[in-house]
């Protein structure tokens, strides 16, 4: 059977999950099984007026009769969380993608920490089942401005033995959350987890400096900024197609390929979701994107053309 490369599913629920924090359920319109995920994948929505946004799915991976997706209501919302928070009802028919996973959860005996912040609760509560699912050990530190922001709080509390910390920031006289002194209770050999606003991200990564890094997990909100200023002009070879472009300061890698009617699939332009994953065949990758680990940047496999550039004056593709 040919899956379709887009889904069209049905608004089942939607409720309240915590302050500025809806739940969204779907389902298939004709009670079908819907495509499988693993934990910590997410999928495109496709709203309106060409509005992508991308969602982590948070229920049990196996559960095959829907998705669910927590949307945080942003401060500077760009139209996707506000469009959702104001417009979406029950019933109404959603596009989205299959699933896709830029954060899988690692298939390994040793512990899983993870360290949420806010709205990045979601790809890990899919973890956290799947963790209870298989009996595997793990713990939770979850970070939110107060208890009435806090997504998924009744059910942690619920957890039998419940090994979970939570820092409110209300509570904490102005103390800032410690990754440092989080991580030094954490074995070196525990994959760790994290999600959440960049300061967190960035103070988890700052901690875990000297950690192996194929042991750091990270799911970032946003891309982070990048230095143009010394970007060159690189010559762009096409090795299947055999076509040729240079590809100049200030212009994407994917720009100058829509400019030539090179169709290369595409979502979110900032580096965070690797739908434009291309591999490379030869030249050296100067990597941008906010996907792909340590080691698949230094293995020169593969680069996201939406923000990535060239270090080497060529660069060959598998277009």
């Amino acid at each position: 059977m040919t899956v379709p490369a887009t889904l069209n599913l049905l608004v089942h629920a939607v409720r309240c999950e915590a302050r500025d924090v809806l739940l969204i359920e779907l389902r298939d319109p004709n009670g079908k099984p819907l495509p499988p995920f693993t934990a910590g994948a997410h999928l495109e929505v496709y709203l309106r007026d060409r509005l992508v946004r991308h969602y982590s799915l948070c229920n049990d991976p196996q559960e095959t009769h829907r998705y669910c997706f927590g949307v945080g209501l942003a401060r500077d919302s760009r139209g996707g969380s506000r469009l959702i928070h104001e417009t979406l009802r029950v019933g109404q028919s959603l596009k989205l993608s299959l699933p896709r996973n830029n954060f899988p959860l690692v298939q390994s005996p040793e512990e899983c920490v993870f360290v949420a912040g806010g709205i990045g609760i979601t790809p890990i509560m899919s973890m956290i089942r799947t963790c209870l699912a298989q009996g595997r050990k793990w713990r939770l530190y979850y970070c939110t401005r107060n208890r009435a922001r806090t997504a998924f709080y009744e059910e942690l509390m619920a957890l039998p033995e419940m090994p979970v910390q939570f820092h409110f920031d209300d509570e904490q006289q102005g103390r800032l959350f410690d990754a440092a002194k989080v991580l030094e209770q954490v074995p070196v050999d525990a994959h760790v987890y994290t999600c959440g606003p960049e300061a967190l991200m960035k103070a988890v990564a700052a901690a875990a400096a000297l950690r192996p890094a194929e042991r750091m997990h990270f799911e970032w909100f946003s891309a982070a900024p990048v230095d143009t200023s010394t970007d060159r002009e690189f010559s762009l070879r096409l090795v299947r197609s055999g076509l040729e472009f240079v590809v100049p300061p200030g212009r994407s890698i994917l720009d100058v390929l829509e400019d030539h009617g090179v169709g290369v699939p595409w979502s979110c332009r900032e580096g965070l979701c690797a739908t434009c994953r291309t591999d490379v065949i030869s030249g050296e990758c100067d990597h941008r994107d906010s996907v792909l680990s340590e080691a698949e940047r230094a293995s020169n496999k593969s680069l996201l053309v939406c923000v990535s550039r060239a270090r080497s004056p060529v660069l060959e593709l598998d277009l």
